[in-house]
């Protein structure tokens, strides 16, 4: 009977540490998905920003801005690093997990990396498009100037420029098209995450 008694006692220690592990795993993954939160957050407050550069053209407000961004996102990569090495421990033992935070890490570096050249694309804009500027032109009376860029126009002059626009394009489509792959990768990893903690907090 007092042997009997014993099992039992050890049996729920062993819960009440199993229900204790698990808690720390459901805190940590939730963790992870406040970090993706404020990665989104910062990721709209960037797009915010660089509309307002583009109509404005406020350069020191934007460089601004985009260090305060890569501040955020450097924060956000060491917390999820932290969480990594914790999965990793020998107190969770959950290299599974610590690969599912790592590939939304990898998708995450490639969707800055695809943010930042898209509004440099745009930034500079269409060669076709680009602004001309008249600083080098001769002005004979005020208002009026014998402006440098006026060529006549060749063939082989608009070929160039007409596979410059395809050259830009293409370049962007690519980039967009990368972007939403990062994205829809991400959030299918975030699907996983929350599949995970839902298992945990079912078991």
């Amino acid at each position: 009977m007092e042997d009997f008694e014993t099992k039992v006692v050890i049996s729920d220690s062993m819960e009440v540490e199993n229900d204790c592990e698990s808690s720390k795993i459901v805190c940590l993954l939730r963790r992870f998905l406040g970090v993706q939160q404020r990665r989104a957050e910062a990721y709209a407050k960037l797009k915010r920003g660089f509309a307002d550069y583009m109509v404005s053209g406020g350069e020191s407000a934007y460089q601004q801005l985009c260090s305060e961004i890569t501040v955020e996102f450097n924060d956000c990569s060491k917390q999820v690093l932290e969480m990594e090495s914790l999965f990793l421990s020998t107190d969770f033992c959950r290299d599974d997990l610590t690969r599912l935070l790592r590939a939304v890490q990898v998708q995450e570096k490639q969707k800055l990396h695809l943010t930042a050249t898209i509004q440099v694309l745009k930034k500079a804009g269409r060669p076709s498009e680009r602004l001309v500027s008249h600083e080098n032109c001769r002005f004979k009376k005020p208002m009026e100037h014998e402006c440098v860029h006026v060529h006549e126009i060749t063939e082989a002059a608009g070929t160039e420029e007409a596979e410059a626009d395809a050259e830009y394009d293409n370049a962007l489509k690519e980039a967009i098209r990368g972007l939403q792959d990062a994205v829809t990768a991400i959030n299918e990893h975030l699907e996983e995450v929350r599949y995970e903690i839902a298992a945990v907090e079912a078991e």
